[in-house]
């Protein structure tokens, strides 16, 4: 692998020119292709298997045309101080609004609130729902206009109104200013890091190039493979991570290769051989656990992970060829400044092999020093942190989750003010009579048993379809959406069908927005635990080829799992409890968003996975070379525990620029990816990898010889080609390492 790396290097770096144009010609190809490409369609959130989605399909079939999927906005009323909705000049302008918006396009019916008994008991407060044909996505700006113009009448004329639904609710986007804090973060710390300009603009450089051909392919392929820029917000919050990590780690071996001697083409050649064998291998976890989020059987969660993936891929591929050819325009642009004027090195301290030290050197001495304190500090702390995960709920945040600055967070407050707090999560009951002898009778059956059941409050009466084959009942519950009483509500009806099934002579299905949560949040939580198997045994089979023993993949995945669980007790802490919330602008807490653990669980792995291999082929690297143990933990921190450092509070950078943004779900995957990040590179692989092998010692990198002999061999150390290759020897007096460590 380093052998042919090595070549990939060299041939980029010379063919410059080449290489440059291909990239630039892939870009503008797929950017051509982006602008010719039809807009691709909106499937929606299919959830394949669980009964709310089979209750969806079912009235798709025997509701034809009724707009099921389609989009719905519930205007909400609210009367003036002392006043009621009934009034008259307050009835005039809600009858009005009633009449404008039933005459909008795409409209297929509005439910006017006094014909529908829509009116809370004090009179104070009521709601019309505008119901479209067509989902959310593909409303026309008319047609949202003239609901908007109607509103805005019934507003003149003295009453508060507030709209609810997901017709008009603005689509939060994770991407623009967030993802530029990001990059403006990652700039300063690559900037401190390298103390060149160039060194620091190379990786921004080359990662948002990558970015850019991973969002034009989506949407280039969008409309042939179904994928929506939902589906490539994934992928460009980790291609662009990925992508900065991924060059940063190349351009740092290359300036320590220069600070060696070596010319520039060399040493080009040598950091993609050496450093960018790490990077397909650490691009490799990534992919692994981006693709095995197909796992989990959900259509959309699949797409996402399979265009991270591929974005990740483009990060590799552009790491191994646009970095070295870029490099080959500026060979010296990005040294250090002292080097490029040719200015003596500053003085640094060295051990007593000579070696000049440094902050990671140093750090590496304290943890050998007192390995078992350090390791029960780390395992402890994050243990304590991860406490809060056992007490996880699940749950998909609605309205009630939004800034109370939102006309969504207002609408659901009103109408739980005015109908009580399971106003805003109706159950549906879908009956299917097809075979009954009396489809009212049956229908009528179950509409009681389910009145009767403790934490309902009301049912409203069967709506049938044409065929009377089938008919529609909404219960409303006593609690809200995101209560546990709610939950234990749908699985009392669910449990209660056999016998009343058996009574009425027809079947019935719950669905509905509370009742999909709850299947959405079962359905992810069943696939947790396979996921993590699946993801966990490839990538220690992976590790096991990288660095040829047993204990240091394992000592790798229970790290992980540590840190994975650790930040998740800690967003279980904000966002459910609410300690700290305010201080993340988070105004309401709930359950956790059902596909957080998943994500967590996944794009940690993979970044969990790149410290690891950048990190521990380093030690490896010197210990395959003659070091001693300790001495190898030594080595190899004072050369990548600085840029793994500075990697990893670019990936914060990145995530949390996420947390600033209004909607509660992005905000929480932003802040639950960057203190996992936090965790993982500080607290798991700067402090408790060292000291687990300081204390193994040899046994760290031993493998039964059966095993040794099966196994391919990976040079991922470089060792073949540093033989080949040997370093120019340093001038007396000098060490060369001084060279990349000044700035």
């Amino acid at each position: 692998m380093a052998t042919f790396l090595y070549h990939v290097g060299r041939i980029a770096f010379r063919w410059r020119w080449f290489v440059t144009f291909l990239w630039i010609a892939v870009l503008a190809a797929v950017g051509f292709a982006a602008m010719k490409a039809p807009a691709s369609p909106d499937d929606g959130f299919a959830m394949p298997g669980i009964e709310s989605q089979k209750a969806f399909d079912l009235l798709d079939q025997r509701f034809p045309g009724s707009g099921a999927d389609g989009a719905s906005a519930r205007i909400v009323f609210i009367a003036p101080g002392g006043e009621k909705v009934t009034a008259a000049d307050n009835k005039a302008a809600i009858e009005h609004l009633v009449d404008e918006a039933s005459d909008g396009p795409q409209v297929t019916g509005v439910l006017n609130p006094f014909q529908a008994k829509a009116v809370s008991g004090d009179g104070t407060t009521a709601y019309a729902t505008v119901s479209f044909k067509s989902p959310a996505a593909d409303l026309t700006d008319a047609g949202k206009e003239h609901l908007t113009h109607a509103v805005d009448q019934a507003r003149d004329a003295g009453l508060t109104v507030e709209i609810g639904g997901d017709a008009l609710a603005t689509q939060p986007a994770a991407g623009g200013s967030a993802e530029m804090i990001g990059i403006a973060i990652a700039a300063v710390v690559l900037l401190i890091t390298f103390g060149s300009m160039a060194a620091a603009g190379l990786p921004l450089l080359t990662a948002i190039i990558g970015v850019a051909i991973s969002m034009t392919a989506i949407i280039a392929l969008g409309s042939t493979f179904g994928l929506s820029l939902t589906s490539g917000t994934l992928a460009s919050m980790l291609g662009l991570a990925c992508g900065i990590d991924y060059a940063l780690f190349v351009v740092s071996r290359y300036r320590e290769e220069r600070g060696k001697g070596r010319p520039p083409r060399e040493a080009a050649a040598m950091a993609v051989g050496t450093a960018g064998s790490a990077v397909v291998f650490a691009g490799l976890t990534v992919v692994i656990a981006l693709a095995g989020l197909s796992v989990v059987g959900i259509p959309m969660l699949t797409k996402m992970g399979l265009t991270a993936a591929g974005a990740v891929v483009v990060a590799v591929l552009i790491c191994l060829t646009l970095v070295p050819a870029l490099l080959g325009f500026w060979p010296n642009a990005v040294l250090a400044r002292r080097v490029r004027k040719g200015r003596k090195p500053c003085r640094t301290k060295t051990d007593n092999a000579g070696n000049a030290e440094n902050g990671g050197s140093r750090w590496a001495r304290l943890v050998i020093r007192h390995p078992l304190p350090v390791l029960l500090l780390g395992v402890v702390g994050l243990g304590v942190l991860a406490v809060p995960a056992t007490d996880l709920q699940l749950g998909m945040p609605g309205d009630e989750a939004k800034p109370t600055s939102t006309t969504e967070r207002r609408a659901y407050d009103a109408l739980a003010d005015g109908f009580g707090p399971g106003f805003n999560g109706p159950l549906t009951i879908v009956v299917d009579t097809k075979g009954s002898d009396d489809p009212q009778a049956a229908a009528t059956v179950i509409s009681e048993r389910i009145a009767d059941t403790p934490g309902v409050v009301s049912v409203s009466p069967a709506q049938f379809n044409k065929a009377r084959d089938a008919a529609i009942l909404s219960a409303t519950p006593a609690t809200s959406p995101t209560d546990s009483r709610t939950i234990d509500l749908v699985k009392t009806i669910r449990a209660e069908r056999p016998a009343i099934e058996k009574q009425s002579g027809a079947t019935y299905e719950v669905t509905g927005s509370t009742a999909m949560n709850i299947d959405v949040a079962k359905k992810f939580q069943d696939a947790l635990i396979p996921y993590l198997i699946v993801v966990v045994g490839l990538a220690i089979v992976l590790l096991l080829f990288v660095f040829r023993s047993l204990l240091v993949p394992l000592k790798a995945a229970l790290g992980y799992l540590l840190s994975v669980l650790a930040s998740l007790g800690v967003v279980v802490a904000v966002f459910q409890y609410g300690h700290g919330a305010g201080l993340l602008g988070v105004e309401q807490t709930g359950p956790i968003m059902s596909m957080m653990p998943i994500f967590l669980v996944g794009i940690v792995f993979g970044l969990a996975m790149d410290y690891e291999v950048f990190l521990v082929s380093r030690i490896r690297e010197a210990y395959v070379h003659g070091d001693r143990p300790a001495q190898a933990i030594v080595s190899g921190f004072r050369t990548s525990a600085r840029v793994v450092a500075a990697a990893a509070l670019i990936m914060t950078a990145v995530f949390a620029g996420f947390v600033g943004a209004d909607e509660s779900m992005i905000k929480m995957i932003g802040f639950g990816l960057a203190v996992a990040v936090l965790f993982d590179a500080f607290v798991v692989r700067m402090a408790i990898v060292p000291a687990v092998l300081a204390l193994l010692g040899d046994r760290a990198w031993r493998l039964p010889r059966w095993l040794d002999r099966i196994l391919p061999g990976i040079d991922i150390e470089g060792e073949a080609i540093t033989r080949k290759h040997p370093a120019p020897a340093a001038p007396p007096g000098q060490d060369n390492s001084e060279l990349v460590l000044s700035t």
